[in-house]
């Protein structure tokens, strides 16, 4: 199955005959990267993002490659005749696995998103914080290859919001392409490996990686490794900077929401590293108002 998705001049228009929503647009997803979408309202960022998801058919142009996809709408359907546990269990069969395994992966899901305690209340019921984890799980349920998430962190709370960070960095370094829009040039700062600006029904590549100047908040660790041992390579990609002070330590600046991804591969690497200290780094705006 081929996972890169390709988007090949396409277009999609309002309607049948309306004005065009996005036109020309070239894009090629692969898999593992972790790519930002941006543009003012009403330019066509969902529209896009459907596209990929394979909710919408493009009016002109082609779409290949067929990865398994999730997606998180900008608006979750909440009036469903399930609860929420009964709701993602449900889902879980349809992605494959046994009942009791569906149930099982759905009350962890809902555990890491602090959302247990209603895991048997009915959907209809929920607040829109708690509809929105239930939209998150599902589609991290699914252990997709390719995640869509429109505004996802909105109606979430502080604890939530970092749940949904770490969960997108373990997504990509296990290998899954996660394509985000988010209201907040925070989120992520640092971590897109390409971000794109919707304008005038086309798509601008920014380039790779957000400049230093933008970045988010930085965790940087010191780690001290076996002689001659090469960091593993789970940790390389998400770096913003690496120095080797004296031989065998090693300073490692990664965005905060991969920090943790960080650790666990230093720490399970065989033979593992012995991590010297951890600390949050200023960001630069921080810096600029000191």
């Amino acid at each position: 199955m081929q996972r890169d998705l390709r988007l090949d001049n396409v277009g999609r228009r309002y309607g049948l005959r309306g004005p065009w929503v996005l036109r020309g647009i070239h894009l090629t997803v692969q898999p593992g990267t972790l790519i930002r979408i941006q543009g003012p309202n009403g330019t066509g960022k969902s529209t896009l993002l459907r596209l990929l998801a394979r909710i919408d058919a493009p009016s002109e142009g082609r779409i290949s490659g067929a990865p398994r996809t999730a997606y998180v709408p900008e608006r979750f359907p909440t009036a469903l005749p399930f609860t929420a546990l009964g709701y993602l269990t449900h889902l879980g069969t349809v992605h494959g696995l046994s009942r009791p395994a569906a149930t099982r992966a759905a009350l962890e899901w809902l555990d890491r998103f602090g959302a247990a305690p209603y895991a048997r209340t009915p959907m209809a019921q929920l607040s829109k914080g708690s509809s929105q984890k239930v939209a998150v799980v599902q589609a991290l349920l699914a252990e997709p290859e390719l995640l869509v998430l429109d505004e996802a962190w909105t109606g979430l709370d502080t604890d939530a919001r970092a749940e949904l960070e770490r969960a997108v960095a373990e997504r990509t370094a296990g290998g899954t392409t996660v394509v985000f829009v988010d209201h907040d040039p925070r989120r992520l700062a640092g971590a897109p490996d390409a971000t794109y600006t919707v304008r005038d029904t086309g798509l601008e590549q920014r380039g790779d990686r957000a400049p230093a100047e933008s970045d988010g908040p930085r965790v940087t660790v010191v780690v001290r490794g076996p002689t001659g041992g090469q960091l593993p390579a789970d940790t390389t990609r998400t770096l913003v900077s690496a120095e080797e002070p004296t031989p065998g330590t090693h300073r490692l600046t990664v965005p905060a929401s991969h920090s943790d991804i960080l650790l666990r591969a230093l720490l399970t690497a065989r033979p593992p590293w012995h991590v010297v200290s951890v600390s949050q780094e200023p960001t630069p705006d921080h810096e600029s108002r000191r």
